[in-house]
């Protein structure tokens, strides 16, 4: 698969994108994996039903990530540089939610090629779960790129890794 890139003279005030993904159990694990972040709210059922949420969240980071994704892959694509972010998160994610992301262009800053993106990111029933303002180098080149798959990645359970 190719994906291009918009560069900082093709950006407009007022251009947007939404990206969309299920969360999945996979995903949240795969997340505290690679993060560290075991906290039995996102990992633990049992602990999770004991929580005012009733069972178990995704990281918020996890979301986070997904504005990353968006940024990286759809606005302003391969060569972006995300600098910084601002997120309040807003409702919880469960399990089986689909989030899409909706980015929106807010300013261009003319000494630097660097645009500020409204964050948006909403559950499957509108509800807004986070949203902040992100700022991000916009790539000066036109380019396109070919994706290269991520690796697979094979999660085990904790109890089979004790007896190995």
């Amino acid at each position: 698969m190719q994906i291009s890139n918009l560069t900082f003279d093709e950006i407009e005030i007022g251009d947007a994108t939404t990206y969309i993904r299920l969360i999945t159990n996979q995903e949240v694990e795969a997340f505290a994996a690679i993060s560290g972040d075991h906290n039995p709210l996102h990992l633990d059922p049992e602990y999770a039903a004991t929580t005012s949420f009733g069972e178990c969240i995704a990281h918020g980071m996890l979301t986070g990530a997904l504005i990353s994704a968006a940024i990286a892959m759809q606005l302003p694509g391969p060569g972006s540089v995300y600098l910084s972010q601002s997120i309040q998160f807003r409702a919880p994610v469960f399990l089986g939610d689909t989030l899409t992301v909706t980015l929106t262009v807010t300013d261009k800053h003319a000494k630097r090629p660097w645009i500020t993106l409204k964050c948006e990111v909403t559950n499957q029933e509108g509800q807004s779960v986070a949203r902040g303002e992100a700022q991000v180098a916009a790539p000066t080149e036109r380019e396109t790129v070919t994706i290269v798959p991520p690796p697979a990645i094979q999660l085990l359970e904790a109890a089979s890794l004790a007896t190995d």
